[in-house]
């Protein structure tokens, strides 16, 4: 079996972009990747300035993705994979190029812009023989992993509430309109960012990792949103009551104008027989309480780590692993499901644990349902 490096591309993620820069550690934390490629910004000139700055080749940094896309996929060496890391109104059509052409797309999330645009990406991945995979990053922290084990082993029994709530406070203030924050000007614009602006930069995360864990689909939901900053275009604050499949309930919250928390994404779910509560600021403590005994603290490669946890583990209890490592276990499982395909092996079971283009409409979904919600006077309203 073929144990050479993925040949990596990348859209977007250049000069001043944030997501990039995590993208390309994440990439190569194991060794299973090199970036050879990319269309890194949304000029041709910027783009081939980024590209000297990390050192690719002057033929393989391109102007455009549609460049990119179209001289890469005749080259004997070209890329394998590429990792689309551009504002989300850009993934549809990026996605869709490289798909077309049988090369492997990992995406940032959310999925894209527009429910339209997510329809219309997954019908290209249906139609394709390439993988699709969406960096829903927090699903590969491993005591997150553990936390969805322990609930399929029923260790919970019946899940009967979830709680998640992802307070953030860095658009307290209307930073977008100085022009000095890249990052606030197009996630505050819904040309750029779609319908949803906490709903959709956050919200999703906190929607994806209460269905990672719980195994529950949100069917209904009635939402209360707010932009609380004069002039904001987009939500920054959002109450969502939520009803799942099977019964159970829950609430999420999602805010980036709470003051004095940085990213503080928190999960909590309780079942018949016990519940699981986990910190995304302590990522390597997951508590779990049976009913009516007391909590235990679990930690990651510690003495109750189940193998779910210790399989994307790194380094010994008590090393603390985190944002760059969970991203990493997305880029890992990805690379395992190239080399399975590579090999002419069944992916099935390596994608299983990975989010995919269902969860990225699943999101998209929660999204448009959210804004719907909101517009009705929090009406509850169908996924």
């Amino acid at each position: 079996m073929s144990q050479k490096p993925i040949r990596l591309g990348m859209v977007g993620g250049g000069a001043g972009a944030f997501i990039g820069a995590v993208h390309r550690i994440a990439a190569r934390i194991d060794g299973r990747y090199d970036l050879v490629a990319g269309a890194l910004a949304s000029t041709p000139e910027k783009a081939r300035a980024s590209g000297e700055a990390l050192g690719l080749a002057p033929d393989r940094s391109y102007g455009s993705f549609a460049e990119m896309a179209e001289a890469e996929a005749a080259r004997p060496d070209g890329i394998e994979a590429v990792a689309v890391v551009t504002p989300n109104h850009v993934h549809a059509e990026a996605a869709k190029a490289f798909l077309a052409r049988g090369i492997h797309v990992i995406c940032d999330k959310p999925l894209t812009a527009t429910m339209a645009q997510a329809e219309d990406l997954a019908a290209a991945v249906r139609a394709s023989k390439a993988l699709f995979i969406l960096t829903h990053n927090y699903t590969g922290y491993p005591m997150i992993r553990q936390a969805r084990a322990m609930v399929e082993a029923g260790e919970l029994g019946e899940v009967r509430v979830v709680q998640v709530e992802y307070p953030q406070d860095w658009l307290t203030r209307p930073v977008e309109i100085s022009g000095a924050n890249k990052q606030a000007e197009w996630r505050t614009d819904p040309e750029r960012s779609g319908a949803g602006g906490s709903v959709g930069d956050i919200g999703t995360h906190a929607h994806n990792l209460a269905c990672f864990v719980s195994g529950l689909k949100v069917e209904k939901l009635a939402a209360d949103l707010q932009s609380f900053v004069p002039g904001r275009r987009l939500d920054d604050n959002a109450h969502v009551l939520l009803r799942f499949a099977g019964g159970a309930r829950g609430i999420l919250w999602c805010s980036q104008v709470a003051p004095g928390n940085e990213n503080a994404l928190k999960l909590r779910v309780y079942g018949s027989e016990g519940g699981l509560e986990w910190s995304q600021e302590e990522p390597n403590a997951l508590w779990f309480t049976r009913e009516g005994e007391p909590k235990q603290l679990l930690t990651r490669n510690g003495a109750g780590a189940w193998a779910a946890a210790r399989a994307v583990s790194r380094t010994p209890g008590g090393h603390p692993e985190g944002y760059l490592e969970g991203f990493a276990n997305i880029y890992l499982g990805a690379a395992d499901a190239i080399q399975a395909r590579r090999d002419g092996r069944d992916a099935s079971e390596i994608l299983a644990i990975l989010p995919g283009i269902q969860a990225g409409l699943d999101g998209m979904r929660f999204i448009s349902a959210c804004v719907r919600s909101s517009a009705e006077d929090a009406a509850w309203t169908q996924l």
